[in-house]
């Protein structure tokens, strides 16, 4: 009759002390309404925790009661001790205040005036959760007795304190599941799978033992192409035309646009778009100094208009006096050629600047005002070792069981985060919350988003990051990394993704 770990079943052990209420008269030809019949009695009991929703219970017991026997005048009242083995199933579910159960079990009882007798108790009970540990718990059970006039009701009432080494209900579950299975190396890929985070799936050390079929070094779970070899700012897809503009987002693939224009050129028509990504590809080719494209007697190196027909006295452009040649910012390039028409560029980023210097124009430059690559569309490339922080941080920041509660160990965590995040001022940070399938999918996916805003509030309330560089959101269970037929897929499908994005 002590309570089991109902609201957050971590502990694998615990002690009840109840105040029992005994009725031997109304199973006896007596009244169940006549309370004054009832006696007192008190139990201690002892648990051990097996599972989620099953509990072990050892309760030992003592109450006076009164006598019932034929020789009633003589014996009014009468002492019985007795004890129990029990089997409480819980109704539990994560978060909730109050957990129903049922209970079973064999039992012995000794009177001081009578014979031993073996009883069969069964009943149901409450757990009023207090605190992680602690509980206020009813239970009432009948108990068949197997000498005759011997059934009766008990009713206790009390308190129940949880101890022992704190376990993660989750594994637990999984341990009962898993237990005979080789937990070394599933995949042969030469990670164990405890470190593997495609612990089925074969795939290379350098990529945490997951796969990566286009070779491209993103693995396939983060891939968004995982057959065609891409970059990691473009999560594996390619940039073909070097526009800045992944090939899966490119309308013009094949052909270097603009952001606007959907990685298109401005000049680019709409029978031009539906045609072109069937055209072969075009290969840069080098400016032609010594061209005169509009004919105009001055060569295109010299040409402040190079395609359009001017004069040479106003440096191949048409007269001022023409709105064909306006030029807003002065940058040589026309208005009607000037991707960046109101800031001083150069012509050969089609009058747009380069801030940073890095080789990309403005304005396919994620981070215009930090030198980049190309790769990672113009921002700076993110460190290795950070990159190899925020994949562990996946599995690192954990919660209290069924809970979006940070456990302690993972604000040292969030703190390194905090951390890369200020060595990449032009980045923002991304924080998703998945679960694995245990339980109902609505559940699920309000824990996911729970748990991903935990991350989010820390990060923010510590100071560390404003909230206008970071977004939170969950996908409960319905991007599973892994198979939820296992323990450590299931383990490795519970867990909190960091990403950094540019933040152009």
């Amino acid at each position: 009759m002590v309570s089991a770990e109902a609201q957050n079943p971590q502990y694998p052990y615990g002690l009840s002390f109840k105040a029992l209420f005994l009725d031997y008269q109304s199973q006896n030809g007596g009244s169940i309404t006549d309370f004054s019949s009832y006696h007192r009695g008190f139990e201690i009991g002892i648990h051990k925790n097996l599972n989620q929703n099953l509990n072990l219970v050892v309760p030992i017991k003592v109450g006076v009661v009164n006598s019932h026997d034929s020789d009633f005048e003589n014996c009014l009242h009468k002492n019985v001790y007795g004890g129990d083995v029990q089997l409480q199933y819980q109704f539990y579910k994560p978060e909730t205040k109050v957990t129903p159960y049922v209970v079973a079990g064999l039992g012995g009882v000794l009177e001081d005036v009578g014979d031993f007798n073996v009883q069969i108790p069964f009943g149901a009970g409450l757990y009023f959760h207090v605190r992680d540990n602690a509980y206020i718990n009813w239970q009432s059970e009948y108990r068949y007795s197997l000498s005759d006039d011997r059934n009766n009701l008990h009713h206790g009432l009390g308190f129940v304190y949880l101890f022992g080494e704190p376990m993660d209900m989750d594994k637990l579950t999984d341990m009962e599941d898993d237990m005979n299975k080789n937990m070394s190396d599933s995949d042969g890929d030469g990670l164990e799978d405890e470190i593997d985070l495609c612990p089925q799936v074969a795939g290379p050390i350098a990529l945490k033992g997951c796969p990566d079929r286009d070779e491209d070094g993103v693995p396939d779970y983060r891939d968004d192409c995982p057959s065609i070899a891409g970059i990691a700012i473009f999560k594996g897809c390619p940039d073909t035309d070097g526009d800045g503009i992944s090939d899966n987002d490119d309308e013009c693939p094949k052909r270097a646009g603009t952001k606007e224009k959907n990685g298109c050129p401005d000049d680019m028509g709409a029978m031009d778009k539906m045609n072109q990504p069937k055209a072969e590809p075009i290969k840069d080719e080098p400016v032609l100094m010594d061209k005169d494209s509009d004919g105009d007697g001055v060569m295109d190196k010299n040409d402040r208009c190079p395609n359009i027909k001017g004069d040479i006295a106003n440096g191949g452009c048409p007269k001022v006096s023409q709105p064909a040649v306006a030029d807003r910012d002065g940058d040589g390039v026309p208005d009607a050629s000037d991707r960046c028409p109101d800031s001083p560029g150069i012509q050969i980023f089609g009058g747009c600047p380069d801030t940073d210097g890095d080789g990309i124009d403005d304005s396919r430059d994620k981070c215009p005002n930090s030198a980049g690559t190309v790769a990672s569309g113009g921002c700076p490339e993110i460190a290795a070792a950070d990159r190899t922080a925020l994949e562990l941080a996946m599995r690192a920041v954990t919660f209290n069981t069924g809970k979006s509660t940070l456990t302690r160990e993972s604000f040292s965590v969030l703190d390194q985060i905090a951390q890369i995040m200020n060595r990449y001022p032009d980045y923002n940070l991304i924080i998703e919350g998945h679960t694995d399938n245990v339980g109902s999918a609505v559940n699920n996916q309000l824990l996911s988003e729970k748990r991903a805003k935990a991350c989010y509030d820390y990060l923010r309330d510590q100071g560390y990051v404003p909230a206008s560089r970071m977004a939170h959101s969950g996908y409960g269970e319905s991007r599973p990394i892994s198979s939820n037929d296992n323990l450590s897929g299931r383990t490795l499908n519970r867990r909190v993704v960091f990403n950094l994005i540019p933040r152009g």
